[in-house]
């Protein structure tokens, strides 16, 4: 896979460098409320910038269908990326129109422009292949050469992401190595003790990472949603919590295979529950109880993993030469279920390894609840992608910058 570095050191002046970024962030109205992966995607955008490229970006924002839609635009990302910049940065309202392109060719060396949200366009995303092929045949008739630095989207045959750099010049840009870097130490090069914490609400988006960290992690810590399944499998009542009963079978094979490999499989000992879900808007108090978990009331929902489980975590990460959290432990957007994934970033914060926020909700819950990004040694901007990797998927964005 050949660098941005590579890129740079044969000269960019002049040259239209498309970059695929993912501006991916969230939206309260049109206020982004974290801009972490706009903040990921600077130092690739400066670098080529400052070397004299008239720099085009472009990202999807969540799930329009195909179409344009206001409530998905990227024109409150485009005015944040330039203000972290530092300089005015164009912004076109379609991704190959004439607004596009005219942007495009209004560009000077040295400047940015970003184009509007691909998913407006029906062949960013579709599973057809000549009509992804005439997306990307467009896209790349805007720029010369292509830098992939959208690594929260590498998991997805796209054509921005697959089917465009087949037709440019490509490289990967700053975000891609490291990201790529970080996951081979937690595949290739793992140190020992290498400890997994794994949450978030569902059993089944984490089995096959799950499947493949059997043979690989030294401890496996469950928490979130996903952890009731787990309880069930053990033969405990979980109330009204978060359960994928269809999942049991494979959830009880996996801690058979857990205590034969000689992982520890470690799940909460108390759990925080209420028989009801709590207002996310108001932040009303919710009061809920603790209770050992295996003795969550019929008509009570786990919520967060109990203070008890916060120190057993916590001990199991305080020793850890590796980690990787993907997933908070709770309803962390509440005040009074954010302890457990709080202690659960500590604990990083406090191990003396190499630690990884495995992106999505975790890297969210880190920077909602106030710790500093620099405390850890790599936040991830792709969850899903990290995941996938894990798993030991080929990922189609990096299969394509390989070629």
């Amino acid at each position: 896979m050949k660098t941005i570095d590579e890129l740079l050191s044969e000269g960019v002046t002049g040259k239209r460098v498309f970059v695929r970024a993912d501006l991916n962030v969230p939206l309260d109205g049109t206020t982004i409320t974290d801009d972490g992966r706009i903040r990921a995607v600077v130092p690739t955008v400066k670098a080529l910038a400052d070397a004299g490229a008239r720099v085009i970006v472009a990202s999807h924002l969540g799930r329009p269908k195909g179409a344009p839609d206001p409530a998905f635009s990227l024109g409150p990302a485009a005015a944040r990326l330039g203000e972290l910049l530092g300089t005015d940065v164009a912004f076109a309202e379609d991704t190959v129109g004439t607004s596009a392109e005219a942007t495009v060719s209004g560009l000077s060396d040295g400047r940015v422009a970003v184009i509007e949200n691909l998913r407006f366009n029906a062949g960013e995303t579709s599973k057809d292949e000549s009509e992804r092929a005439a997306f990307a045949d467009r896209l790349a008739g805007l720029a010369d050469v292509y830098v992939g630095d959208g690594f929260g989207a590498v998991h997805r045959k796209h054509a921005s992401v697959f089917d465009l750099p087949k037709r440019l010049p490509h490289y990967a840009g700053y975000l891609i190595a490291t990201e790529v870097g970080v996951l081979k130490k937690l595949t290739d090069d793992v140190q020992r003790p290498y400890v997994v914490a794994l949450g978030g609400a569902k059993v089944s988006d984490k089995l096959a990472v799950i499947d493949q960290l059997l043979g690989k992690a030294d401890r496996l810590l469950i928490g979130g949603g996903m952890a009731y399944t787990f309880l069930k499998a053990k033969g405990h009542e979980v109330g009204i919590s978060l359960l994928q009963e269809d999942q049991i079978p494979a959830v009880k094979e996996y801690i058979e295979r857990a205590e034969k490999n000689g992982v520890e499989l470690v799940l909460p000992v108390d759990v925080l529950v209420s028989s009801e879900f709590p207002d996310l808007k108001t932040k009303a108090p919710a009061n809920p109880t603790t209770v050992a978990a295996d003795a969550i009331p019929a008509d009570q929902e786990g919520l967060d993993i109990g203070p008890e489980t916060r120190k057993l975590y916590a001990s199991k990460l305080a020793d850890a030469a590796t980690v990787f959290w993907n997933g908070p432990m709770g309803v962390f957007e509440h005040p009074d279920y954010a302890e457990g994934t709080k202690a659960v970033a500590q604990a990083l914060v406090d191990a003396p390894g190499f630690t990884v926020v495995g992106g999505g909700d975790s890297a969210a819950a880190v920077r909602t609840l106030g710790f500093d990004e620099n405390a850890f040694g790599h936040i991830s901007t792709g969850g899903g992608a990290s995941l996938e990797y894990l798993e030991g998927k080929t990922l189609p964005g990096l299969a394509a910058l390989e070629d």
